[in-house]
Parts: structure tokens; sequence; C-alpha cells
């Protein structure tokens, strides 16, 4: 099942407008979260808002926001004074103008959203706009109201349909300057910048996303299913640390010299599937019969009767898409 859209309102380029839809292209509820609980009860934590001064709970409707101007000093501001000045969302994002999408810095990419035609008119002219754009081999800058604030645009095609990439404010991104003043200016001789190129040829692939795997995530799916089994986990051991480098030439003959030698194992591996693809990560979680924790620890000790050598993952069917914000 698709996600509710986060948006819907009018596409325009001068005169040509259709009806759009917004959804975000991205999403986490496949990745494994957690909850904090009472290691004595086993019960959910509850947070609850209190006076930092009283330690008195405060009721919602009590609580307003506040810009801090000093150690104990705010500035209150009502939510009627919020909504007064909040954008009136004219329902368009409205074309402006046409860059290279080289000119566009990554630092200022935020979030990736699909822009589909909404309902079944509108299709032309969405075609139209969708083609102009690409035609032109550059990037739509435009504006779009998302909850009361202006956002800036991306427009970029994408198969069928668009792909909008939201933008920060040049006051959002932090000057670069601050943080490379420090760096040193040493000078690279050619046969260390030799080998260093040998070095990422060796390297050299396409990319190709479906072939990297998240390995942390693959761990938690393994500890959960195995801590639901009854199955003793073990402490992982400490990677080795790489000593200091002394000489760099020397470090990057070797290195080369690595690399050489695992180019033909990584040219066999380079066909194969991933074990498990992103969009799929939580069907790895072995199912569990009844509700509860007093099914979890049958379930358990059932599993350690039978002693299995190895924990199976059976697919179960993925959990429903929740509302992206």
């Amino acid at each position: 099942m698709a996600p509710r859209a986060n948006w819907k309102g009018f596409l325009r380029l001068s005169l040509v407008t259709c009806p759009v839809a917004l959804y975000p292209a991205t999403s986490d509820t496949e990745k494994v979260s957690f909850n904090q609980i009472n290691r004595k009860t086993g019960h959910r934590i509850k947070y609850a808002k209190v006076d930092a001064e009283t330690g008195e709970e405060v009721a919602n409707e009590d609580i307003m926001k506040g810009y801090k101007i000093d150690t104990d000093t705010y500035i209150e501001v009502s939510k009627d004074e919020l909504d007064d000045i909040a954008l009136e969302s004219t329902r368009t994002i409205e074309i402006d103008e046409f860059v290279p999408k080289s000119d566009i810095d990554g630092r200022y990419l935020i979030r990736p959203y699909y822009l589909v035609p909404d309902g079944k008119v509108g299709h032309d002219a969405f075609a139209v706009i969708r083609e102009t754009i690409r035609n032109m081999d550059k990037v739509a800058i435009g504006r779009v109201v998302l909850t009361n604030r202006e956002h800036i645009i991306a427009l970029e095609p994408l198969d069928k349909g668009l792909m909008g990439t939201l933008l920060r404010y040049p006051y959002e991104v932090r000057n670069e300057k601050e943080y490379f003043e420090d760096i040193q200016d040493v000078k690279i001789t050619k046969d260390m910048l030799d080998l260093a190129k040998h070095i990422v040829e060796q390297k050299s692939a396409s990319f190709e996303p479906e072939q990297f795997e998240d390995r942390y995530e693959q761990a938690l799916i393994d500890l959960i299913n195995q801590k639901r089994s009854g199955l003793t986990t073990k402490a992982k051991a400490a990677p080795k640390t790489a000593g200091n480098v002394i000489n760099l030439m020397d470090a990057l003959k070797r290195s080369l010299a690595n690399e050489t030698q695992a180019a033909p194992a990584a040219a066999k591996t380079k066909g194969k599937k991933p074990k498990k693809a992103a969009a799929g990560q939580r069907e790895m979680l072995l199912p569990i019969s009844g509700n509860g924790k007093r099914a979890a620890k049958e379930t358990a000790k059932e599993t350690v009767k039978e002693a299995p050598k190895k924990v199976e993952k059976p697919v179960r069917t993925p959990a429903r898409t929740k509302k992206a914000g």
C-alpha cells in the first residue's frame, strides 16, 4: 500500500498547470527500532512533561513555545501568534527558474520526494513540464509551503514522474573555512600520486546501491532472532586496529599489492545478489505465535529443547507502511 501524499496542489510552468501530489521518496519504517522498558517490570517507559522547577506535570493546553534569550529568560510566543505569521499556502509549486544540476552544492540537498499527477486529469500538462525539464537538461527550481514554512524545491525528471528535492537556505549551511583552515599544505610527489591512482583503478566500479548491505541492521536482526529463540549470544571480539603509518610510500605500495591480490575475488562476487534487499529488511525477523512476553518465553523454551544448530529466518508479512512525515 502506497503512503499517503504529504501535499497536494498544482505544478505550474508559466500558463501550463496540472494537479499534482507529493510523496516521500524515502522511509525508515523498515529499520529495527527499540522501545525503552523498565528492567524490573518489563513495562514500557512513559515520559511526562513536567515543570523544570516545581517538578509537577503540565497539561498540554498549558504548554506554549518560548525563545531563549538568557539563562532563565524566554520570549513567550503563542500558537495564535505563530498562526498569524504562517505563510498561506498557495497550493501551487511555481517553477521560477532552471539551473544546471552541477550548480547545486550537495550540502544544500535535504530530502527527496516523488511528484506525480493527482487524478486522471492533467497528465498531458504534467508530461509537457516533465519533458521540457528533461530536454533542457537542467533542474527546475520552485517553492512549496509545507507545515507553514516555505521550502525551495528542485525538480528533475525520474522515469515517468518527477523527483523533487527540498533544498536548504544559505544560513543553514556552515562555512567550510571554519573547519579547513588548520589543514596543513603539503607537497605530494608524483610517485605517490601514481601509486594512489593505481589503487583507485583497482577499486573503480559503477554505483550499485543494491549491492550494499546494512551490516549493523543485519546484526540487530540476528541478535533479536537469537534472543527470541532462546540462544545465548556471544560477545564479538574487538577488531584489530591498524598501526601508525610510518612511511607513506611504503603504505601505498602495500595497499596496491593488497588490492591487486583482492581484485580476482571481488570480480567473482560482483554479479552476486545481496543477501536481502533493503526494502524488506524486517521480513527477516522470526515470527512469533501468541501475544505478550509469556508466548515469547514459551517459544524460547521450545526452541532451546530442540537445540537447533542454525536459526532459520522465515519470511513474515511486511509491516504496514506508516505515514511518512
